[in-house]
């Protein structure tokens, strides 16, 4: 809990400071979550680890080397994993319904990196929206948002980015 606050004050503080991410850190979580997803078929395409890394670095407002080490960190914690909850229960601790959201699309960002969506991708996607609390039109209104972005080459303005903390405040 303590490492929570701090990193949470050192966030908002914009001081830098060599991180290490606790087991229960929401961005571990998010990132563990991203590389399943990405892994899903078996291995990682280039275009789903270089969006990957992209989403960390700008969502999280990293630089390289912290966003290296938060991969290892989260590429470990999901070989390890049996399920999904104890990410999804780490998330929804922190992030509120459109923290959650942010995280579904995301995912849809990581799903679309290599240019088509599986269906294995598409039911990891709904099984954790599930745990989250987004509803189905949600994930499906997030889906549709992040394909047709994808389908036009531009970005979406994840949950972190600069252009929407600073129009809504900040975010967890």
């Amino acid at each position: 809990m303590f490492d929570l606050l701090k990193n949470f004050v050192a966030e908002l503080s914009g001081a830098p400071e060599r991180r290490d991410f606790s087991p229960d850190d929401f961005r571990l979580a998010a990132v563990a979550l991203l590389i399943h997803l990405a892994s899903a078929d078996g291995t990682m395409a280039e275009a789903e680890r270089r969006r990957l890394r992209e989403l960390v670095e700008t969502r999280f407002g990293l630089d390289g080397e912290t966003t290296t080490r938060l991969i290892q960190m989260a590429e470990a914690q999901d070989r390890q994993a049996v399920d999904f909850y104890h990410f999804t229960h780490a998330l929804t601790k922190v992030l509120d319904q459109d923290g959650r959201q942010k995280i579904i699309a995301m995912m849809w960002e990581i799903a679309f990196a290599d240019g088509t969506v599986s269906e294995v991708e598409e039911s990891i996607v709904a099984r954790i929206a599930d745990l989250l609390g987004v509803s189905a039109p949600d994930r499906v209104r997030l889906r549709r948002q992040i394909a047709a972005q994808a389908a036009a080459g531009t970005a979406f303005a994840g949950p972190w980015s600069p252009a929407l903390t600073s129009a809504k405040g900040s975010l967890p």
